[in-house]
């Protein structure tokens, strides 16, 4: 399962937020992305620093647009749509995308936002599952 990813890159190996979600959708689905390509999503963690887009979001929209561009978005049918509705599952699921309301949500002290990631990394399993990106495991 996806979300149990996010405890080894969260906490264990203290990657940020939306490092940690680029890293376990990779593990997972096998997008080949290492640590040099991680690093584009690194200003994404702690909503780019300033607790605006919550990177566990960034971090899987990059995921998403790997998963299923074809050469370039403009050229991807549908893909703007697919974007968005990832962003809305996200925002219907945990209540913002908005990093500093994600924080009073769920944040605390022990394990910072461990549990936004959890949730966020569930959304984008299902969504992946439903959208036909990935096959639903038995």
């Amino acid at each position: 399962m996806l979300k149990d990813k996010a405890y080894e890159y969260f906490i264990t190996k203290d990657h940020n937020c939306a490092e940690t979600a680029l890293l376990a959708i990779s593990e997972e689905y096998g997008l080949g992305i290492g640590p040099e390509e991680m690093k584009l999503v690194s200003a994404f963690g702690g909503g780019m620093g300033c607790q605006m887009l919550c990177g566990v979001l960034a971090g899987s929209m990059a995921a998403l647009g790997k998963m299923a561009v074809n050469g370039r978005a403009h050229a991807t049918e549908n893909f703007g749509p697919l974007c968005a509705g990832l962003f809305e599952a996200f925002k219907a699921k945990l209540g913002s995308v908005k990093c500093s309301e994600l924080k009073k949500l769920y944040r605390n002290d022990e394990v910072r936002c461990l549990k936004t990631v959890e949730l966020g990394l569930e959304v984008f399993e299902a969504y992946a599952k439903e959208k036909g990106l990935v096959p639903a495991k038995e």
